[in-house]
């Protein structure tokens, strides 16, 4: 049985959801998706994840929710992290952090696909070997999910490729995010793994990794506290379709996909946004 899956790159913010409220569902029918992954790090204000954004992004239609560095920017999430089997964080954090490190979601075709998060330790805080925990989360996925699809959320892309090859025919797809880049690198890698090395961003384009230009160029030329607010303009999603064999585990086809907004956003935040993240935070 073949499955689609659609992997959306990091969510920035209220322009971000917006494209979300009013593109996902018309992607989902056009492309015959089967469970949508996104992660959603940034999603409140720029940093973090409100239970408030959690509901919506389920009801615009996203099945599993992953986080990165910021999973416990907003303290208010930490519950839904303990409870919820849609979310999960890194899982070479701390045995003792929050949350879970996968999350499962049964589709309505039968086959049940697992995410496995996993965190860069090359210029991000210190974490546990991501490669050896996906050695022991693989092995555990294999028992609950037909489908397995790992996030390497990291900063560079040697430690993203790495991640790749050493998934390599284990998962049916490997993709990266954090950089809010897209990266024009997809392919099936040689024991049948999809991989990308990052999705891209879900948020406005003219910015600077989604946040206005003007503020960001003042604190990396003056060296000083900045706000970094979020921008506005040339709202995008940028996200990957695989398709995957429930039986095989392995990739048939990975195509990058960009859906643009017509219409701009007139405020980068609202009351789900919670108290906005205001100096040098990406």
């Amino acid at each position: 049985m073949r499955l689609n899956i659609l992997c959306i790159g990091d969510i920035v913010g209220r322009p971000g959801r917006r494209i979300l409220a009013d593109k996902l569902k018309s992607v989902i029918d056009e492309h015959s998706v089967d469970c949508v992954i996104a992660n959603a790090e940034n999603a409140a204000g720029g940093s973090g994840l409100t239970p408030q954004i959690y509901d919506k992004l389920l009801r615009y239609g996203v099945n599993i929710i992953t986080l990165g560095d910021h999973a416990f920017r907003k303290r208010d999430i930490i519950e839904t992290l303990d409870t919820a089997d849609n979310i999960a964080r890194p899982a070479n954090l701390s045995d003792y952090a929050a949350g879970k490190g996968i999350a499962l979601y049964k589709t309505s075709k039968g086959p049940t696909v697992g995410v496995l998060v996993l965190i860069g330790r090359l210029f991000m805080k210190p974490a546990d070997c991501p490669y050896n925990a996906a050695d022991k989360w693989i092995t555990k996925l294999q028992q609950q999910a037909e489908i397995i699809v790992v996030e390497m959320h990291a900063e560079a892309t040697s430690e993203k490729v790495a991640m790749g090859y050493h998934v390599d025919g284990r998962v049916g797809c490997c993709f990266g995010t954090h950089t809010h880049i897209p990266t024009a690198d997809e392919t099936i890698l040689p024991k049948g793994t999809a991989y990308i090395t990052d999705v891209g961003m879900t948020g406005a384009h003219d910015s600077v990794l989604g946040r206005k230009t003007q503020s960001v160029l003042k604190a990396f030329r003056t060296q000083m506290p900045v706000p970094f607010e979020i921008a506005t303009g040339d709202v995008r999603m940028n996200a990957v379709l695989v398709t995957i064999d429930s039986h095989t585990h392995h990739a048939e086809r990975i195509e990058r996909i960009r859906v643009d907004t017509a219409t701009e956003d007139v405020t980068g935040y609202d009351s789900d946004d919670g108290r906005p993240e205001y100096f040098n935070a990406f």
